[in-house]
């Protein structure tokens, strides 16, 4: 299976099955001298770590990360800086349960990958998916915590604003909730915790499930990265985002809703500050212009499909031809976009790491 690698600077192959011994990461093209602890790591993974409410899969991984090259300790005993040279990451897979999936092993799954991939390689890994379990994007996660240290002063934040039909009000808008402990959704309202909760417990007893809108919000992007052409910077991070699982649409910006508007209300009106630089009055165009970076905030947004294994039968057909039944038995998300706000901010650092480090090879600052 070959694609297993994105990036041209900072790039990143990620590697391991879901129900194997271990899945990981190697980072090549990390500049030298970006100094992170193993803490900074694992923060990142610990907020996708499955098992952390009844709204997300039970299975019970610490995802505690190894670090097993191209750094250096400090003196200091803690921090680590990296030598330039690739960076690899493992995470060890604790709690498989693979006979849960033993009645499918010849029956293909509706909504997941077996089928094609099936028809593409001529086997697959039932085993929770294998490669194309959603278990993969925890060495994501990894490299994406070290591509936030690459571009200095950049900020990247996730939240989750809509479940299933229901939507947050963003007049309660507050990043500081997004983790607090009372709050398993990573929504921004804390208002919708409650519908949120209550929308899911109905899901989840019907053996169903729904899916997500994520947003991402990148703060202090430098101007300038990305080209006209093609290298667009949301050109990438649309990329970047379409290739989680279960992804099905994404959005920059004001995004399908940019259709609506008029030309004089969608375009992002400019004065010159006092300081010299331009003040953008909107942000209609999700802080990028002709594939280029504005130096406003980059938005993007994207669309998480229901989770397909549930407990509901649904109709399909086996590797003989033959027609059959399936209900997925297993630990699975009822809404498996919860999980996916921290790896959708992992993809777009690594999507404007890699365009950072891009700029500055063409032009030297």
């Amino acid at each position: 299976m070959s694609h297993n690698t994105f990036g041209h600077l900072f790039r990143v192959t990620t590697w391991g099955e879901s129900h194997g011994a271990a899945l990981g990461c190697v980072v090549d093209g990390c500049p030298p001298g970006i100094r992170f602890t193993r803490a900074d790591i694992q923060a990142d993974l610990d907020r996708r770590r499955p098992g952390q409410s009844r709204f997300v899969t039970q299975r019970r991984e610490p995802d505690e990360v190894k670090i097993l090259s191209g750094v250096l300790m400090d003196e200091d005993g803690d921090t680590l800086v990296t030598t330039g040279t690739p960076v690899s990451m493992l995470i060890e897979n604790v709690d498989q349960r693979s006979k849960d999936y033993g009645e499918i092993a010849r029956q293909y799954r509706p909504g997941h990958a077996d089928y094609t991939y099936d028809v593409k390689y001529g086997l697959r890994d039932h085993r929770g998916g294998g490669r194309s379990s959603a278990r993969e994007t925890a060495a994501r996660v990894a490299a994406g915590a070290l591509a936030r240290k690459v571009v200095p002063g950049m900020t990247v934040r996730g939240a989750l604003v809509s479940v299933g039909e229901k939507e947050i009000d963003r007049a309660n808008w507050d990043w500081d909730f997004v983790h607090a402990a009372e709050n398993p959704f990573f929504t921004p309202d804390r208002a919708s915790v409650q519908i949120f909760a209550d929308y899911l417990d109905g899901i989840r007893k019907a053996g169903s499930s729904v899916g997500a809108v994520i947003e991402i919000v990148a703060e202090g992007v430098p101007p300038g990265l990305g080209a006209p052409i093609y290298a667009k910077l949301d050109q990438d991070i649309a990329g970047n985002l379409m290739s989680i699982n279960a992804v099905k649409g994404v959005e920059i910006g004001e995004g399908f809703a940019a259709a609506k508007l008029r030309g004089e209300e969608n375009a992002d009106e400019m004065r010159m500050g006092n300081d010299g630089k331009p003040i953008f009055l909107s942000n209609h165009a999700g802080g990028i212009l002709g594939g280029i970076s504005t130096g406003q905030p980059v938005v993007a947004r994207f669309a998480v499909k229901p989770t397909s294994s549930i407990l509901t039968p649904r109709q399909s057909i086996d590797k003989e031809g033959r027609n059959v039944d399936i209900m997925t038995k297993g630990r699975h998300d009822p809404c498996v976009g919860i999980r996916a706000v921290p790896i959708g901010e992992a993809m777009v650092a690594c999507a404007i790491a890699d365009h950072y480090l891009r700029h500055r090879g063409q032009t030297g600052r």
